[in-house]
């Protein structure tokens, strides 16, 4: 009974610990987690949800502030995602993608269109070279669009955005799709 106490009391710790290391590490931007590695810690109980959601033990992290700390330490190994500092690496959760693509604008036509996405953590990308879409078929037969953040990081399209980018498709040598950074990336054929 008392281990266990402890062990529900060292959590918060482990967390703050976590924080203060992911601080530090990162102070100016998103941290260089591809040049850290340090020994697997074990698992955080940290689930990202598919809604962009971050929940710490059974209870969303409210502060925004600190999810977007968290995730300039996250990574996506070939095991799984892990949030790491140079110190330490733990596994987490991840439902479906680990960002969230809340906003969309898009300037120009065709092939010298640009479009800009904004994450749930406020980072912003500009489609095209290194930040490429792609569309997943999903479960109900429509099609999910992601949206390279980076390294192997990708955030789902949220619905509202998704609306957006459909009103931009044209056609292209008999291909539906959308054209973002001088390039074409193709929508999935619609399932009968």
């Amino acid at each position: 009974m008392a281990e266990d106490h402890a062990a529900a009391a060292a959590a918060p710790d482990r967390m703050q610990a976590l924080a203060d290391a992911a601080r530090e590490a990162c102070s100016r931007g998103v941290a260089p987690v591809h040049k850290w590695s340090p020994e697997r810690c074990g698992a955080l109980d940290l689930v990202i949800r598919a809604d962009g959601s971050w929940i710490y033990e059974g209870s969303p992290i409210r502060r925004p502030a600190l999810v977007k700390l968290f995730s300039t330490v996250l990574r996506r190994d070939p095991d799984g995602y892990v949030l790491v500092t140079p110190a330490e690496k733990l596994d987490i959760t991840v439902e479906d993608a680990p960002f969230l693509a809340v906003e969309m604008a898009s300037e120009g036509e065709g092939e010298r269109r640009r479009i800009r996405f904004r994450t749930n953590v406020d980072e912003v990308v500009d489609v095209g070279e290194g930040h490429a879409l792609r569309f997943e078929t999903a479960a109900d037969g429509g099609f999910k669009p992601y949206v390279h953040i980076r390294s192997d990081l990708w955030a789902l399209v949220a619905r509202s955005a998704v609306y957006d980018l459909v009103e931009l498709a044209e056609e292209r040598d008999g291909v539906l799709g959308v054209w973002g950074g001088g390039r074409f990336f193709a929508l999935p054929e619609a399932s009968a």
